[in-house]
């Protein structure tokens, strides 16, 4: 499967069994596949961030950063498959390919974010990674851990 950036995908159960992390949302809920996740390819590494429809909860916690911090760029809310969605930039975790369950589809087709849409992810998301490297890290979860972790994976199946 050629994995592509900007466009919506789920993940395989398999990579919740193997890093556990509390603050991963969970892959399943009353037996639908969920959350979709926007996918950002870097190299071998894919970045997964998780899209909600729970607007109104998000809604709120955007409202109270920007009270606090004056802005919020780890929560968007965005047009996604012609709704209003959220997107937890703050939820973002990296994968590997071969933890991809499908790509999410309407009639058959791949869905994609719009380019306007993926080009703000990708901003906020970089500058989120800036963040973190100066030692200000806005994530929930220990993406150095897991990513380390894919990376060991990666050199033991080469």
């Amino acid at each position: 499967m050629e994995i592509k950036s900007g466009y919506l995908y789920h993940i395989k159960d398999e990579f919740f069994e193997i890093f556990k992390d509390e603050k991963l949302m969970q892959n399943h809920e009353k037996g639908k596949a969920r959350p979709t996740y926007f996918t950002i390819k870097d190299k071998k590494i894919l970045w997964f961030i998780p899209i909600s429809t729970k607007i109104d909860k998000y809604q709120k916690i955007i409202k109270n950063k920007i009270n606090k911090y004056g802005l919020c760029n780890t929560i968007l809310i965005r047009n996604i498959m012609g709704k209003p969605s959220a997107i937890l930039i703050q939820n973002a975790f990296p994968t590997l390919e071969k933890y991809i369950d499908h790509v999410h589809t309407i009639n058959g087709k791949p869905v994609k974010v719009i380019s306007t849409v993926k080009q703000e992810i990708l901003e906020n998301f970089q500058e989120l990674l800036l963040l973190k490297n100066k030692g200000k890290n806005l994530f929930f979860i220990d993406i150095d851990k897991i990513k380390q972790k894919l990376l060991e994976e990666e050199l033991i199946k080469n």
